[in-house]
Parts: C-alpha cells; structure tokens; sequence
C-alpha cells in the first residue's frame, strides 16, 4: 500500500471538526514512519542494519524478511555479518542479497556471510540522492492527499449542517497547518539522509 492510502471514513463518521484534524494527523504520521522505514533501506556509504529490511529470501517457497531468518551485526564501520540460524539457509540469502539492488557483493565460509559494504563513488551518491528525492516527494504528495480528503470531510461536514462555516475555516486552518508541519517533517528528514549519503566517504 502507498503511504498515506489508508482509507478515509466517509464524512459522516466524523462527529467534530477535531475528530477530522485527530484522523488526518494520525495517517500523516503513518506517511512519516513509512519515509523514514524506507530510508532505512537507502544506501549510505556506512554499514547499517536496516540495509538489508527490504530484502526477501525464498525459504521454502515463502519470501521472508531476511532478519527473520539470520543475526545481522555490524563489527565494523565498512562491515556486516549475517549469521543464518538454519545454516542450509546461507545459499538462499546470499543469492537474495546479490540480487537485490544494493549492488553488494556477499561472501560466506559455509556459517555466516559477511558483507562488504563498498565507499560509494561519486556517480553512485547521486543516483541514491535522486531515488532519495522521488521517494520524499511520493510520501509529499500523500499528506496532500491527506489533507485533501480531511478538506472534503469538513466541506461535507458544513453541507449536512454538522458543523458551521466558523468551524469549518478553523479546521480547514488546522488541517494546513498539520500538512506544512509533516511536509517540513519530510524535507527534514530527506535532508538529513542526503546529507549522511553525500558526507561519508
């Protein structure tokens, strides 16, 4: 699911203007979590944990998430190990790291595969950077979008006489506010990243 698709209540749900500004802030929440999982998963020249929560191994015809079928550790800074627990495993996951588009490059000794993490070059950075901004700019447009469908609860609102045009404007003002907050949340949070991307070396 896109960040920010949870679906909306029909108006009529909505007692107040607050329960509106309650139920868009929360999926706005949601839409931050989400950017900020997903920028776990976004390359930086540092070795990280998180790296490898998109990958999916084939165990038994199921993809699972890799961390729940091996110990990840980070011994050092250009470094990580995954320990599988079911060592007949270890094939599995290297072929799903070396697939994924990490463009890692895993090695095992038959019990735990360590993973290089290569200094990104110059060329590469600004790849992540762009992937970086696309994927800040869709979780922008869901809180948009959120904001747009709290705007037409508070129009309906006013239409069936649940609430009056002072109320409406002050939600409608509520409602903008909470959008400039978790745009600028994102913007936050994606220069942060871009910074940690374009800084180690």
């Amino acid at each position: 699911m896109k960040p920010g698709n949870q679906p909306t209540p029909s108006a009529s749900v909505y007692k107040t203007v607050k329960d509106v500004e309650a139920h868009a802030k929360s999926r706005m929440e949601k839409v931050l979590s989400d950017l900020q999982h997903e920028m776990a998963g976004i390359r930086t020249g540092r070795a990280s944990i998180g790296l490898f929560d998109p990958i999916r191994v084939d165990y038994y015809g199921t993809p699972t998430p890799l961390n729940q079928l091996a110990t990840l550790h980070v011994p050092e800074p250009s470094l990580v190990t995954i320990q599988p627990w079911d060592v007949s495993q270890i094939g599995a996951i290297e072929k799903a790291i070396r697939s994924s588009d990490l463009g890692l490059n895993p090695t095992n000794d038959g019990k735990i595969i360590r993973v290089p993490i290569p200094p990104l070059t110059e060329e590469r950075r600004k790849e992540i950077v762009k992937h970086l901004h696309a994927v800040a700019e869709e979780h922008r447009v869901a809180v948009r979008n959120i904001r747009r469908d709290a705007n037409e609860a508070l129009k309906k609102m006013l239409k069936d006489k649940l609430i009056s045009e002072d109320d409406e404007r002050r939600g409608l003002d509520e409602v903008q506010k909470l959008t400039d907050t978790y745009i600028a949340k994102v913007d936050q949070a994606t220069k942060a990243k871009e910074k940690e991307i374009l800084e180690l070396k």
